[in-house]
């Protein structure tokens, strides 16, 4: 297996991606990942312009010689190509996997939508020696290489799933891009907002009508929240249980996703 590598949003570094290869190489050997050379670009915020962050995904997206696409790391950035993008997705493009998390949902979003390849939430290409020890890195390969499950989500049960950041799943209501999860059961994470904000975006989720028929909503890691100024006065428990009756669909407890050490590959669709 070939496995590429694009950061449609932050710049990653070489260290990181050196840290990622030496594991390859100890772990499946008889494997390769390449990283663009986009991936160590930076303008701004950003890996590189937009028109260059969108062609290096289109270059190895479109390249049959790359049998998935693993992202290097969110941030923020990876919306702003997907008007230009996906588009010139080729046939190539649909024989992919596509794996990523927390910003990469605008990308695993949009290809979801339009069918293209398969999708997965899992840790980032540039997380070992950050947040990963190795763990997390594994259960992503171990599940694209062998088809290993042991780094699934425990609660996937057979129905359709899929998970997003909160704020990505938010940004994307009302637009093209965000798929229809009609029978989904929806695994949603947030990290770095203050309650009253998730609280916001939660209200947004209940009431959207693209989200209606969701088959359920399970809650990952909510980490480094941001305090209030003044308490806010309910868990995060309470307030998901609260607009998911006001969603009239079920809760179904909590999911291992998240900006979390051990964050669980949740594949998009049937498992």
């Amino acid at each position: 297996m070939r496995i590429g590598v694009v950061a449609p949003a932050r710049t990653v570094s070489e260290e990181s991606a050196a840290r990622m290869k030496a594991f390859m190489a100890l772990t499946w050997p008889r494997h390769e990942i390449v990283f663009h050379p986009q991936c160590f670009l930076t303008e701004g915020h950003f890996a590189g312009p937009d028109e260059v962050r969108a062609a290096a995904f289109l270059e190895f997206a479109n390249d049959a010689a790359f049998d998935a696409i693993w992202f290097a790391r969110g941030g923020y950035g990876s919306n702003r190509i997907l008007e230009s993008a996906m588009p010139q997705l080729g046939a190539a493009a649909r024989h992919k996997t596509y794996i990523g998390y927390s910003d990469m949902g605008f990308m695993l979003g949009a290809l979801y939508a339009r069918r293209i390849g398969r999708q997965a939430h899992g840790s980032m290409a540039s997380a070992i020696g950050r947040d990963d020890k190795g763990v997390d890195a594994g259960w992503v390969l171990g599940w694209l290489i062998d088809g290993k499950r042991d780094g699934l989500e425990p609660t996937l049960d057979g129905r359709p799933a899929a998970a997003f950041n909160l704020a990505i799943l938010t940004a994307m209501i009302g637009t093209p891009w965000l798929p229809d999860l009609t029978d989904h059961v929806l695994h949603i994470e947030e990290v770095g907002e203050p309650m009253y904000r998730i609280d916001r975006m939660l209200f947004q989720m209940a009431h959207a009508t693209q989200l209606q028929g969701i088959a359920g909503v399970r809650l990952g890691a909510v980490t480094d929240m941001v305090d209030n100024d003044v308490p806010f006065g309910e868990s995060i428990e309470q307030i998901i249980i609260r607009w998911c009756r006001e969603m009239d669909v079920p809760y179904l407890g909590r999911s291992g996703i998240g900006h979390i050490a051990l964050n669980r590959v949740v594949p998009f669709g049937v498992a």
